[in-house]
């Protein structure tokens, strides 16, 4: 069953008091932030390989990533005002569902702790989205999701090249692919203004540690399940590109 709205109001109110505009216009780096300036320092020796801060974060990010693109994926869905919309809706349910399964498998072998809730901007980008309406609605979701997926594109690539550790390895390939297929969904709307979408990438708001950051999930708490959605039935596989203008 996909998550439903309701059970997640709750989640996208909080930390969306102190979030300025700009900050939402401006999409900062998802996920979080190294806990040391050398986020390469080995913090365990698993049987996969070496794992360092940078690996570690990196799990959090994806894991991230999907708790607030796999419910806006759902709302896409429903509200999406285009047919290429729905499909974008489509694509990240399947995606993130895909990188949710890898990383609550991959994440107590390394020692991982998973967050349940995204980050305080993260929910607020879906609440963003989720207060518009039309084609508002439409470009919203496509500007916020577009500047985020092109910010992690270069992470996961880094990730791929710098990590020791093979169960990284393969978070970053699956992750590639399905970012990929994002951008790739995303632009095929016809909604995606490259040259704000290239400035907003690289010219990030500073905001606090706290409101990038996820939080911890509570003690003893289950992991949140991002389920499966075959009934969707699309192929990630190899996606088209939209045709270039002229």
């Amino acid at each position: 069953m996909p998550i439903s709205r309701n059970k997640l109001g709750t989640v996208f109110v909080v930390g969306a008091l102190g979030l300025t505009l700009t900050a939402l216009a401006y999409p900062a780096m998802l996920g979080v932030e190294t806990t040391s300036s050398t986020s390469e320092r080995i913090i365990a020796n698993t049987r996969y390989g070496p794992l360092t801060e940078a690996d570690r974060d990196f799990v959090v990010k994806v894991r991230a990533a999907g708790l607030w693109e796999y419910p806006l994926g759902e709302i896409v869905m429903q509200r999406g005002t285009t047919p290429a919309m729905k499909e974008a809706g489509k694509h990240l349910i399947v995606g993130h569902a895909g990188l949710d399964e890898l990383c609550r498998k991959i994440a107590p072998e390394l020692g991982v702790t998973l967050p349940n809730q995204a980050s305080p901007q993260q929910q607020q980008f879906v609440a963003t989205v989720d207060a518009s309406t039309g084609k508002e609605f439409d470009s919203t979701a496509v500007s916020i999701m577009r500047v985020t997926h092109g910010q992690i594109f270069p992470v996961i690539a880094k990730t791929r090249a710098n990590t020791r550790n093979t169960m990284i390895r393969q978070l970053a390939d699956l992750a590639n692919d399905t970012v990929l297929d994002h951008i790739t969904v995303l632009e095929n709307t016809g909604l995606v203004n490259h040259e704000q979408v290239n400035f907003q990438q690289t010219t990030p708001p500073k905001l606090p540690k706290d409101q990038l950051t996820p939080p911890p999930p509570q003690g003893g708490s289950p992991v949140l399940v991002l389920k499966p959605r075959p009934d969707l039935n699309i192929n990630t596989a190899s996606p088209t590109p939209a045709p270039s203008a002229g």
